[in-house]
């Protein structure tokens, strides 16, 4: 199942979720109308929503509360998106200039904080206290990831242990949180939410290890930025931590300056030390383990077309190319 056919499980929903994320996003305020619909509309896979939808729909969801959520999730992941992009000064995201590159920092920072402040209003419709206090608790687990993985920039002595603290907070706590609130207002029983949220946790980790492996084995052209910007930007993440770790005492002084100056100057002799060391490779079976332990997870639902799509997307995490 690849993920067009994992979309079409849930297509009805889908066109739901993204009629009401047009209809929320609306401002009297042209610029926030401008800047979010670009970003919004600039052909991300909407695999939070997706894993929402299919959380609630896999435990006999009712009523319309997984569609309000999942735009919910799709707010709070784009104003992540609008942050990252300033604080990464970054330019290209999705193969588009990134918003912060047309409209400034400015513009970007603010219309983030507009996105979550909707998605927060658009909370108290739902009306249940427990998926506030697990979106609440998340938005502010990945605060804490951003400035963790700011601390951890230029560090060459980053632990893979640290590392991977900053992916579970980051990036995998919101993964974590959609399928969770999928459960709960699917009325699922706590084992059930319990094992969702563990699905989205191992879900979201490995999915951010493929993009570690894609940021150094990718064209640009699949996937919509530069190769090396993880580099570029300092950031010592797992391939260059395994490089690091394993590789000559020149390799290792290689990797250790690159980590540390940032720039793209050595890049050529960065990736011979990640091929040389198998840093990729490394990578690649850690996110299959964590896959693995994502679909784990889902023994405990019963059997569904959505169950089986969740499996798949576990599948799609760690052997997509973009």
């Amino acid at each position: 199942m690849d993920l067009d056919e994992i979309q079409a499980c849930v297509a009805a929903d889908l066109l739901a979720v993204n009629a009401l994320i047009h209809e929320r996003l609306h401002s009297d305020v042209a610029l926030i109308n401008q800047l979010s619909f670009y970003i919004v509309n600039s052909g991300g896979k909407r695999l939070r929503p997706i894993l929402v939808l299919l959380s609630a729909r896999a435990l006999g969801c009712q009523g319309t509360n997984h569609i309000d959520l999942a735009a919910i999730i799709e707010f709070i992941h784009t104003a992540t998106l609008l942050h990252d992009d300033v604080v990464d000064a970054s330019v290209m995201r999705r193969g588009k200039d990134t918003a912060n590159a047309v409209w400034g920092n400015e513009a970007s920072v603010l219309v983030g904080d507009f996105l979550y402040s909707r998605a927060f209003e658009m909370m108290v419709t739902v009306k249940s206290m427990h998926v506030m206090e697990i979106m609440a608790r998340a938005t502010n687990v990945i605060a804490e990831g951003e400035v963790m993985q700011l601390l951890n920039s230029n560090d060459a002595d980053t632990t893979e242990e640290r590392y991977l603290e900053v992916i579970r907070c980051k990036t995998a706590k919101l993964f974590e949180a959609a399928a969770q609130v999928g459960a709960i207002v699917s009325g699922a029983s706590a084992a059930e939410e319990d094992a969702m949220a563990a699905y989205g946790r191992h879900l979201g980790t490995a999915f951010q290890l493929i993009d570690d492996v894609l940021d150094y084995s990718a064209s640009s052209q699949h996937i919509g930025k530069n190769v090396g910007d993880d580099l570029a930007a300092g950031k010592p993440t797992l391939p260059l931590i395994h490089a690091l770790r394993r590789g000559t005492p020149q390799e290792a002084a290689i990797v250790r300056d690159a980590i540390e100056h940032g720039g793209r100057e050595k890049i050529a002799e960065v990736l011979k030390a990640i091929e040389s060391t198998e840093a990729l490779a490394y990578t690649a079976r850690s996110a299959r383990d964590e896959a693995a332990k994502a679909a784990a997870a889902l023994a405990i639902l019963p059997a569904s077309p959505y169950r089986e799509a969740l499996y798949a997307l576990a599948e799609f995490s760690v052997n997509r190319s973009y």
